[in-house]
């Protein structure tokens, strides 16, 4: 058997050249011949001082290579594109594909027997995953983990649904400029990704029901003993991977997507995991749709209870036992023979649990569940011919049903400029109407729940109906219908509306409608005008390749 450095040589010609200067090369860093004959486990890290969610990371590294030398062994450390959620502009979704086709290309490219993917802040997870789906090489992935809670005036914060409330209220005139100053150094104590049910949390519970991170690995607080414990046994697991697999091929399939698409239902997960599954479902060759997913949301009650949609942070569920205790919570409504990269099926994982403790509430039953089924809702219409998403466990139940005159704002720059405006004469009943923030047009920023206007929120004003070819963060809250396919910049019917056209959300028929005549909108389509697209580089070639939301935004070449 060759030589795991004597994989994927540099090309000179000569294969026996290339092997022996690779080995000269490494003999300069230390390495000899019996370190280069054990399987080479490459850890991927994303560490970078624009991703302070990974401060920690150092000591998940630290943690993988230990637990690779244990089980025999040789770590190779190197580093993936960091896409920090708050220090990107527009948007780390702009970034994602670009992310998941380097690492791709980094995993293929050096002489690695098998792979661990650290990740955690939001984007960083989907793009290792559909990497790792590409490369088909044995892969686990590992996550910061979630900060743990902070509290000001002895009430329990965490990002970032307590900064929306925060910050509203701090528009609204009832926080002074100190007191918002105050709650700003609270919010993130820790290292780690947001602890609520964000796309980050929602992102790790669905990497590990598809089976690609080991059972209990999506939710251990950053700084806690737990956390490093799981990355020790993900190396450790790479190298039994590395010498006799399963690939993500042979874990993954449509029953896995099923399973992970229940979990995102019944955790009321981040909109943003849609797009994303939709994208790992492609990049494995998965037929998984939007149907698919309103389907699933539509049978499984809400389980999980955390913010936005409960009450609770990511340490609660985590000492309720994480997602485990879910899964067999989950048991009649999973494919119980999918597989888990540690060898064992769902089935397996859920034996070696019991059931959600009397003590706890993190965790629902299906007898007693924290809310309904249908957290989440995908509607079509006129307005969305190929789809929208409404995450309706973290909307205002009297505006499921809503009937109202538009308010249409051009970009999200547009509705910074006037929101606020009070000659726009908005009122409550209004339909708030963004586009040009889609993946053609600006990247899909999570500008789709945009600010109440000063002067309803100060009336107290706390939701509106709010319509985009957005994105919103996971930590976000409100009547917001996102992702409304085909986008605007594509030339779909969100392109035409205009102020005082009466939109119609009917939440609970899967609706979403623009009442205006045929024959007006074909006018008004005679003199559309896409906008320009990016002159060169990364965002020419996204604009020009990226695809819709409903089937993951990933690049159609891809």
């Amino acid at each position: 058997m060759s030589s795991s450095s004597s994989k994927r040589l540099t090309s000179y010609g000569d294969d026996g050249f290339s092997a022996y200067l690779r080995r000269a090369f490494l003999a300069a860093a230390g390495y000899d011949r019996d370190d280069l004959d054990r399987p080479i486990i490459g850890i991927a890290h994303t560490i970078s001082d624009f991703t302070p969610c990974h401060r920690q990371m150092p000591e998940l590294v630290e943690a993988v290579k230990r637990g690779v030398l244990e089980a025999g062994g040789l770590p190779m450390v190197f580093p993936t594109t960091s896409l920090g959620e708050t220090l990107l502009s527009p948007t780390s979704m702009l970034f994602r594909n670009l992310a998941a086709m380097e690492t791709e290309e980094m995993i293929t490219a050096q002489p690695m027997d098998a792979v661990v993917l650290l990740g955690g802040c939001d984007k960083t997870v989907p793009a290792h995953l559909m990497a790792a789906i590409s490369a088909d090489l044995p892969a686990l992935q590992v996550v910061a983990g979630p900060m743990i809670t902070g509290s000001w005036r002895g009430t329990r914060l965490g990002a970032c649904t307590d900064c929306r409330q925060h910050w509203a209220r701090y528009r609204a005139g009832e926080l002074s400029e100190e007191e918002i100053h105050d709650v700003e150094g609270q919010l993130c104590p820790t290292a780690g990704t947001c602890m609520v049910m964000g796309t980050a949390s929602t992102m790790a519970c669905i990497t590990e029901a598809l089976g690609m991170m080991l059972p209990g690995g999506a939710t251990a607080p950053a700084p806690t003993g737990d956390r490093l414990r799981t990355a020790t046994q993900s190396g450790r697991r790479a190298v039994t991977l590395a010498r006799s697999g399963p690939r993500p091929s042979e874990v993954i399939t449509r029953d896995s997507f099923l399973n992970a698409a229940t979990v995102l239902a019944a955790v009321g997960g981040s909109t943003n995991g849609i797009v994303h599954l939709l994208a790992a479902a492609r990049r494995a060759g998965v037929q998984l749709t939007l149907g698919d997913l309103d389907t699933i949301a539509a049978n499984v009650p809400l389980l999980v209870d955390l913010k936005p949609s409960g009450s609770q942070y990511m340490e609660d569920f985590h000492r309720a036992g994480g997602l485990p205790v879910l899964l067999r919570v989950l048991a009649p409504l999973l494919r119980l023979d999918a597989r888990t990269a540690d060898g064992r099926t769902i089935a397996d994982v859920i034996d070696s649990v019991g059931d959600p403790a009397p003590w706890q509430t993190a965790i629902g039953t299906l007898d007693d569940p924290i809310g309904p089924p249908g957290a989440l809702a995908i509607l079509t219409g006129s307005l969305a011919p190929r789809g929208a998403v409404l995450k309706v466990s973290a909307a205002t139940p009297e505006l499921l049903r809503h009937r109202g005159p538009a308010v249409v704002f051009e970009s999200p720059a547009d509705v910074a400029e006037r929101i606020d405006d009070p000659t726009l004469g908005i009122t409550a009943e209004h339909v708030l109407v963004l586009r040009n923030a889609g993946p053609v047009a600006s990247g899909m920023p999570e500008a789709g729940s945009f600010p109440i206007p000063k002067a309803l929120a100060s009336k107290g004003v706390k939701d509106m109906v709010r319509i985009s070819d957005a994105r919103m963060s996971g930590t976000s809250y409100g009547t917001v219908v996102l992702h409304v396919a085909p986008e605007a910049a594509a030339g779909g019917p969100l392109a035409l509306v205009r102020d005082g056209d009466i939109v119609e959300l009917d939440a609970v028929n899967r609706r979403l409608e623009l009442v205006v005549d045929e024959a007006e909108l074909a006018r008004r389509r005679a003199t559309w005008v896409p906008p320009t697209r990016p002159p060169r580089g990364w965002r020419r070639i996204y604009a020009e390749r990226v695809e819709g939301p409903d089937v993951g935004a990933d690049l159609d070449f891809l």
